[in-house]
């Protein structure tokens, strides 16, 4: 086989072995890349679950305290019934 086409060939493999780093680079790339946006996404996720949980705490505070003044009142209004019924009954 003569010289020039000896170097044709590994000249040709080289091209290839070449493109295919090439490509085996660029999907690496990509891949750390999309690792990033998910774990972007991620954070924003987390984010979101703690104010959440913390709107959550707090409509929970306010539903209870609602709880507490309403029975409140409904031990008041009990209160000021039996007190006009004694009045009205004398």
């Amino acid at each position: 086989m003569p010289a020039d086409k000896t170097v044709e060939m590994a000249l040709s493999e080289l091209r290839a072995a070449v493109g295919s780093l090439e490509n085996a680079v660029d999907a690496r790339i990509e891949r750390q890349r999309e690792g990033r946006d998910a774990e972007g996404e991620v954070r924003r996720v987390h984010a979101d679950r703690a104010r959440l949980a913390q709107e959550l705490d707090q409509s929970q505070f306010r539903a209870n305290r609602l709880e507490e003044v309403n029975r409140e009142v409904s031990r008041r209004l009990v209160t000021a019934m039996e007190t006009i019924r004694a009045v009205l009954d004398r």
